[in-house]
């Protein structure tokens, strides 16, 4: 193809250079957790072709091979990787950028040309089995770093909340509109309990992650691969991350179907929506302060108009919806990536990756921050929601086993026809006499 000039400065070669030039399209670079994933699939990759070829990876090689690698995977030559998601859709180049980087510096290292990006770091592999192995890394790997321990941590606020509010008792609504009673810790418990739930949803959703595409090369068939290689790489990768990871039982199916991307990030998007209802139920509890439902009061970070004078917004709450919908909307794209595998490989895995990453890194974020600067400071008013209650029509339910449901609600038409109390319409419809009224109705007890 001619020759091409690389900036002496850079560790990349020929290859890399060429995508640099001819994908300029957008901002967006391959996410630095895919090249940290690839960098330990190459240094389990040599381990392995040392054990399984050792006449072809010699020991020197492996050194060199090994110090580039661990440089990759600690994240001190981000600069060396300079590539958009906007490329191949096999990541090609992405792998070859990895094979160039760690070649040209174990060269450097080694003090001579040791190392071929090709031949030697790219060994028994392929660009179509090392991208899809990376994907799987890097969305098991992620989730558990970071995904996991911020969602378990609100979920923990949400558990203390619960504790520190038993035994007030406010109104319930279902449809908007009032509803029987409810405890506050209750309401509370199931915003935790939807988490928890997702939680172990999106755990279960990693599971066939764990099979990774290495060993089937180009098409399948493991062609240049020596046997056994896909389950010593596997090993090595296990022993690298301390998480287990197994070759694929079909490789035909590990290179085009990418439907274990899309199972995982359905339940990161189950995740999205648990986390927009109890956003908004946060929101709508606390509006106000005075022309709004204000059952709880949420900490006020800062002003919430440019033209009001003392308003404050649940920002946190609407950060954490346009998360949600931002997830949604990738959801959407990972479904429609993964759809158009075409014979032997799925040529859209650059875009899918980064969609999930990005479900994945914004859903952490924005937990962490719900959770410091909103959940953590929830309290309830106390006298709001004793009023909010006493005032609820729906109470007339504790009625219905003793005058019936049609009496029951000609006691609440007229209540609220007439702007009376429950009791106060029951007394005047004779349904019940004074003594029985205060016997029967107990709005705390109907919890």
């Amino acid at each position: 193809m001619g020759e091409v000039s690389v900036p002496s400065d850079k560790l990349w070669g020929a290859q890399t250079q060429r995508s640099f030039e001819n994908f300029k399209i957008g901002t967006e670079r391959m996410p630095k957790e895919v090249i940290h994933s690839l960098g330990i699939l190459k240094l389990a990759a040599a381990r392995a072709n040392r054990s399984l070829l050792p006449q072809r990876m010699t020991e020197d090689k492996l050194k060199f091979i090994e110090q580039a690698a661990l440089r990759v995977i600690d994240g001190s030559l981000e600069e060396h990787f300079p590539l958009v998601v906007w490329q191949t859709g096999s990541g090609t180049q992405s792998n070859m950028n990895l094979n160039e980087v760690i070649s040209n510096l174990g060269n450097q290292l080694a003090g001579r040309r040791l190392l071929h990006p090709n031949d030697d770091v790219n060994m028994s592999q392929s660009s179509n089995d090392t991208f899809p192995t990376a994907m799987h890394l890097t969305a098991v790997l992620e989730t558990e770093k970071s995904l996991i321990p911020s969602l378990d941590r609100l979920i923990g606020a949400f558990s203390r909340l619960e504790e520190e509010n038993k035994g007030i008792v406010k109104s319930g609504r279902t449809h908007l509109e009032d509803a029987t009673p409810i405890a506050f810790s209750q309401e509370i418990s199931g915003w935790r309990s939807s988490l928890e739930r997702c939680r172990q949803m999106i755990l279960v959703s990693l599971e066939p992650l764990r099979e990774l595409a290495i060993g089937a090369t180009a098409v399948g068939t493991g062609l240049n691969a020596p046997k056994d290689f896909d389950r010593t790489v596997a090993g090595e990768i296990s022993k690298i991350t301390g998480s287990s990871f197994y070759p694929a039982e079909n490789k035909f199916h590990a290179l085009s179907s990418k439907s274990e991307l899309v199972n995982a990030h359905g339940a990161l998007k189950a995740l999205a929506c648990d986390l927009m209802k109890i956003a908004n139920d946060i929101r709508w509890l606390s509006s106000g302060p005075r022309c709004g439902l204000g059952e709880i009061t949420i900490p006020e970070n800062e002003p919430g108009s440019s033209i009001m004078p003392g308003k404050v917004n649940p920002t946190q709450c609407e950060a954490v919806t346009m998360v949600s919908v931002q997830v949604m909307g990738n959801d959407c794209t990972v479904g429609i990536a993964a759809s158009q595998g075409n014979f032997q490989l799925n040529v859209f895995m650059p875009v899918l990756i980064y969609n999930y990453l990005q479900s994945l890194r914004l859903l952490s974020d924005c937990m962490e921050s719900f959770r410091k600067n909103c959940v953590e400071g929830i309290k309830p008013d106390r006298k709001k929601m004793s009023e909010n209650l006493n005032r609820s029509l729906m109470l007339a339910t504790a009625l219905t086993p003793y005058i019936g449901y049609e009496n029951a609600a000609a006691v609440v038409h007229k209540a609220h026809r007439e702007n009376l109390s429950l009791k106060e319409s029951c007394l005047e419809l004779g349904y019940l006499s004074e003594e029985d009224f205060d016997r029967y109705f107990h709005p705390e007890k109907m919890i």
